[in-house]
């Protein structure tokens, strides 16, 4: 028989659900204003990317893998996470680093994130098993440089560093649109999880703009966790979906994906959630959404 959804919490927190509970949905009326801006999951003066749309040209663009990693910010002194929040790295690996502005993901191997995560987010680094991280560099935003000039900058730059774990990522042009569904295929098919295509004439701007686009076999985004929906039947005393806002304000039950675990104890309000959808409805809602993952606070 599942356990109640409140068990095992503290008392404010079971408190707290349990008032949440007592109607189907969540804190109908909770909008922006209390949650805090829902414009870009906390985002620090970086640059965004928007879906690449079905069936565009990719001339014109380059194209790199989308790296499955912790997005990191280097201002040519301290280390980020993108919401702007200091990140804790070794003294060794910050101080190899060029004093130039780079953005990049920190990452060890493909479907190796939760381990990865584990490592960056710690408050005091350990030292050894930073010895797996590399840092993958994409742009340099201080180079004022369309951004084809800005990848051979971060090449030769770091290759004056000589560290085997910074890297710079591959970029490459691609011919035509079923040329990239070919690339994104094979890339899937090694492990990886889609691709990046920045326009190679575009000037470093930070949010989403036409500059910088993912393209992946299912389309993923993040949300604001807003409340939940009480579950049915099995799920009886669990959540049975949370109500999730997404950037547009727009709010829709995401309950495919979760595990009876975070059913039981689900990510709390005000909490950022990554789901993927397969395409969206004609009012913007996506379709057949499957939670993948809460986004560590940063």
């Amino acid at each position: 028989m599942p356990q109640p959804l409140t068990s095992g919490l503290s008392p404010s927190r079971r408190a707290s659900l349990s008032a949440l509970l007592l109607s189907p949905w969540l804190l109908p009326h909770v909008g922006a204003q209390a949650l805090g801006p829902v414009q870009s999951g906390g985002s620090h003066g970086v640059q965004l990317a928007m879906p690449w749309p079905p069936g565009r040209s990719p001339q014109g663009f380059l194209v790199s893998e989308k790296f499955d990693g912790v997005r990191a910010v280097w201002d040519g002194q301290v280390l980020r996470f993108r919401s702007g929040r200091m990140l804790a790295a070794p003294t060794w690996f910050l101080s190899a680093l060029p004093r130039v502005a780079l953005d990049g993901e920190l990452w060890m191997a493909r479907g190796a994130f939760d381990r990865l995560s584990g490592v960056v987010r710690q408050t005091e680094p350990d030292d050894e098993a930073w010895r797996a991280v590399k840092y993958l560099v994409f742009d340099a935003p201080g180079h004022h440089a369309p951004f084809a000039q800005r990848v051979a900058f971060v090449q030769s730059t770091l290759a004056q560093a000589q560290q085997p774990w910074l890297m710079p990522v591959a970029q490459r042009e691609v011919s035509d649109a079923r040329a990239l569904q070919a690339l994104l295929q094979d890339t899937v098919r090694q492990g990886g999880e889609g691709l990046m295509l920045h326009r190679a004439d575009a000037m470093w701007q930070s949010g989403r703009s036409d500059a910088l686009f993912k393209l992946k076999p299912e389309p993923d985004e993040e949300g604001l966790v807003v409340g939940y929906q009480a579950g049915k039947g099995r799920l009886a005393g669990m959540t049975g979906a949370l109500l999730v806002q997404m950037p547009s304000g727009q709010r829709f039950a995401l309950g495919s994906g979760l595990s009876d675990a975070q059913r039981r104890n689900p990510p709390p309000v005000g909490a950022w959630v990554t789901y993927r959808y397969r395409e969206r409805t004609p009012s913007g809602m996506p379709r057949f959404a499957s939670f993948l993952r809460v986004r560590e606070a940063e």
